[in-house]
């Protein structure tokens, strides 16, 4: 009787045991599932995303919440600053990009990653893990270190960082996180090229420089911004005098070199941040954020002398001498109640006014109008 007491309270304690496993193994599968549901929702979200700032937005976001990530960061390479033109135009310094760090090389990425191109997992260190997130101290116990590569090239860097210190352990498997690596990478890579598309249609085919459809939208961009931040935004309109008698006299052929060159003359006297673009025919349009009239006043002089002084050769070998003729106008501080569209238009229209005085005053001179 006791062995078969014995033999049973053995029984009872395996089938216990094997309940408690077969419940830890169903309560695994069920996180698993969620997991893989919640990862399959935001992978939809990503491939979907219609911008760089977009995507952005959904990794610093959409990740933390989905998976419950106290910090996210990312790290791009930018050598030619393009990522950082497109984030510029699309809001200037946006929150959404607070954790996002451009870099004109691969080679901080590199020491980063020793060389390698695998995952990190494991503890957070201070002294190579601290540049990446902003965090305070003792925020963050365990990070993951997501290599983003394509074509065998790496193009950035995903930092997730979590006060669970069992969150990332080193020697976890990484499957999961290498594939949402992969697709972050794909992502990237797609919107850049939407990006690039859609920059061909803002673009003046002739000059390079913007056109009228990309003046108009960074216009309202710039308004916005003045206007939030109490900063002061100049409008100039350039006009090339005379230009009709350069097209009859040389030919269009010239007066497209013509307008390449003073396109090039006007850009060389802008800063970053400044905006240049063809409004139409021989006209251009220039937004100077944070300028004051008098300094706009100084870069229109500069413009205006610099065209005057050059000289243009035509394919005969004649020189040509242009001069231009520039109206100022400035964003009015006063104006609430007024939408960021009708101060553009009346911004523009000043500008447009001081550059008819500045033709009608005998051309080759500068204009400064009253604010719009």
């Amino acid at each position: 009787m006791a062995d078969n007491a014995t033999m049973n309270n053995d029984l009872q304690s395996e089938n216990y045991f094997l309940r408690q496993q077969l419940e830890a193994l169903l309560h695994e599968a069920r996180q698993n599932e969620n997991k893989m549901r919640r990862f399959d929702q935001l992978q939809r979200q990503l491939v979907g995303a219609g911008s760089l700032l977009e995507l952005i937005h959904l990794l610093f976001s959409e990740y933390k919440l989905a998976f419950g990530v106290e910090f996210v960061t990312l790290a791009l390479i930018d050598r030619e600053y393009e990522a950082t033109r497109i984030l510029e135009n699309e809001h200037g310094n946006d929150a959404a990009c607070s954790g996002l760090t451009l870099l004109q090389s691969s080679a901080t990425l590199e020491t980063l990653y020793g060389g390698k191109c695998d995952p990190y997992l494991g503890a957070f260190n201070t002294l190579h893990h601290q540049a990446l997130f902003n965090a305070t101290s003792g925020a963050i116990a365990s990070v993951a270190l997501l290599p983003l590569t394509r074509h065998g090239k790496l193009i950035g860097s995903l930092h997730l960082g979590s006060a669970n210190p069992d969150r990332y352990i080193t020697g976890c498997g990484t499957d999961f996180l290498e594939r949402l690596a992969e697709i972050i990478a794909i992502c990237l890579e797609n919107t850049l090229s939407q990006e690039r598309l859609k920059q061909l249609g803002l673009t003046d085919a002739l000059t390079g420089v913007q056109n009228r459809r990309y003046f108009e939208h960074r216009c309202q961009i710039e308004i916005s911004q003045a206007r939030r931040h109490k900063h002061p935004l100049a409008c100039m309109f350039l006009d090339i005098d005379k230009f009709k008698c350069v097209n009859d006299t040389y030919g269009h052929q010239t007066g497209d070199e013509v307008l390449m060159s003073v396109a090039n003359f006007i850009q060389t006297q802008l800063r970053v941040g400044d905006t240049i673009a063809r409004y139409g025919g021989e006209e251009f349009v220039v937004l100077l954020p944070q300028t004051d009239m008098y300094h706009a006043c100084q870069i229109a002089e500069r413009i205006r002398g610099c065209i005057a002084e050059e000289n243009i050769y035509a394919p005969s070998g004649h020189s040509i001498n242009l001069t231009i003729s520039i109206g100022l106008s400035m964003l009015p501080a006063e104006e609430t109640a007024v939408g960021d569209r009708q101060l553009a238009d009346r911004m523009v229209a000043a500008a447009d006014k001081a550059l008819y005085q500045a033709k009608h005053g005998g051309r080759n001179r500068v204009i400064c109008g009253q604010p719009a």
